[in-house]
């Protein structure tokens, strides 16, 4: 039975999975900070009608387009959806591949006459990805080389032993090729796939990479290309079934620490840690009752897990009784081995349970650490990030003494370029005693910030005779001095 390989490309994935979530009606962009700027990542059609293409700057963007309305791009939420995709195409056939981070390989060999062939197999791919609101392209081959061009470069169906003269005509790029390789054969006036194919191999060999001829076979099927399929992620939930009913606290609470020693043996051998983690009881009336808890970092310790369950299972209502509890590790991560002195690990688990004990309250999300930002602007130099999701900050920048306490500039009476020797703030009278300056800052001219509409600035640190020690600023270019930090 001849192979037959469908490729399966979403040219839109992360704009329209954004989309899917969060619905607009104007011109659509994702973002990412790439090369020390924020660039578009993908973008939707309307917004490809004004110019705008991948990897140029927001800045640019907006300038060709004034009402982009932008997003950050989550590329680790596109690689989960697309994997989620790659199940959905199990319907279709058992072996579907990814291919890249924005498509798949599908070999329905022996299959298309489940669906009355190949064509009605593609239509249905193609309508029902329609109604999800994906954009897709098809291409239908004996190779997965040959599939993936006709889904970039020529959509359709090549037909078994039509394979040269469907992709012939194609660029070179449609072989997979990188872009320096195909620009390099331009240049001797090769420029599409039969060209290629002409050469005398021996020329080919001698004067490029093997990736070129491997490349071609590949996709005429004179080399093998093998499609792996995506394996089952394993899953961690265990469970214990009663022979008689529980309700006291103590029975719930010692039926769990079984199964959280158990699952965290799991998670110990598959070098993984639990971020989300949930305990459902079954009652003998078949009413479910659950407790969730997520995690402030990843975790396999059986008796912190545990003592960090113990107050939602205490709100468990067991009614008649418990028949069954089953414990499952529903958002895992990654967690090696690693060795600490007993006192920097107690100190670190200690923060992260009191963390997880808050989270759980209020929302993990909701606790907040400050972060430093390499940015010589005082108002951009941190940033504020879930403590749940990141590690406090080895060491902090101090080229220069910042203030403790960093508000928005107030503005104080004051003329000339040093520091007023009496002026008021918030109400109160100082008098200066001493002050160390100038510090002069200059906005970034391709950032348009309207906290920075008068220019640069020159901070001063000053002390006064009633005790406070501020940090002022001159705005020379629109004489005014304002306060805007306050030592401790």
């Amino acid at each position: 039975m001849q192979r037959r390989i469908v490729s399966l490309w979403f040219p839109r994935l992360a704009a329209e999975r954004s989309l899917r979530a969060r619905p607009v009606d104007a011109p659509f962009a994702l973002s990412l900070f790439d090369r020390n700027s924020e660039r578009l990542y993908d973008l939707c059609p309307r917004a490809e009608s004004f110019g705008l293409n991948r990897g140029m700057t927001l800045v640019h963007a907006r300038s060709f387009c004034p009402g982009l309305l932008t997003r950050p791009a989550d590329p680790a939420a596109d690689q989960r959806f697309l994997r989620l995709l790659a199940r959905w195409a199990t319907r279709y056939c058992p072996w579907v591949g990814l291919d890249g981070r924005n498509g798949l390989f599908l070999d329905i060999t022996g299959s298309a006459h489940l669906l009355g062939g190949e064509e009605p197999l593609l239509d249905d791919i193609r309508a029902r990805l329609a109604r999800a609101g994906l954009t897709a392209r098809l291409g239908l081959a004996d190779t997965p080389g040959t599939a993936w061009a006709l889904s970039r470069f020529a959509e359709g169906i090549a037909g078994t032993g039509e394979t040269l003269a469907r992709i012939g005509p194609l660029p070179l790029s449609a072989l997979r090729l990188s872009d320096q390789t195909c620009t390099s054969l331009e240049r001797l006036g090769i420029a599409t796939v039969s060209q290629l194919y002409n050469l005398p191999r021996a020329t080919v060999a001698r004067r490029y990479e093997p990736d070129v001829l491997r490349r071609l076979d590949q996709a005429l099927g004179a080399l093998p290309e093998q499609i792996s399929p995506l394996g089952e992620e394993p899953g961690f939930a265990v469970r214990m079934t009663l022979p008689d009913p529980i309700g006291l606290l103590d029975d719930v609470m010692a039926a769990a620490r079984r199964l959280t020693a158990h699952l965290c043996q799991r998670l110990d051998i598959a070098q993984k840690g639990a971020r989300s983690l949930k305990l459902t009881f079954r009652r003998v009336d078949q009413e479910n009752q659950a407790v969730e808890l997520k995690l402030a970092r990843p975790m396999r310790d059986p008796e912190r897990i545990l003592a960090l369950f113990e107050r939602g299972v205490s709100a468990v209502d067991a009614g008649y009784g418990i028949d069954m509890i089953r414990l499952e590790a529903t958002e895992v991560e990654p967690l090696g081995m690693r060795q600490l002195d007993r006192t920097e690990g107690l100190e670190k688990d200690g923060l992260d349970d009191l963390i997880t004990q808050l989270g759980n309250r209020v929302g993990l999300d909701n606790i907040l650490r400050f972060q430093p930002v390499d940015s010589h602007i005082p108002e951009r130099s941190f940033k504020l990030v879930p403590a749940a999701y990141s590690r406090p900050a080895q060491a902090w920048p101090a080229n220069r003494p910042r203030p403790i306490r960093l508000f928005a500039p107030e503005p104080i009476s004051g003329t000339g370029f040093e520091p007023p020797r009496r002026f008021r703030w918030r109400g109160r009278a100082l008098t200066v005693f001493e002050a160390e300056g100038p510090e002069r800052i200059t906005p970034a001219w391709w950032d348009l910030d309207d906290s920075w509409a008068k220019g640069l600035r020159d901070y001063w640190r000053i002390a006064t005779h009633q005790g406070q020690r501020l940090w002022l600023f001159h705005t020379p270019q629109h004489p005014a001095w304002f306060v805007q930090g306050e030592f401790g």
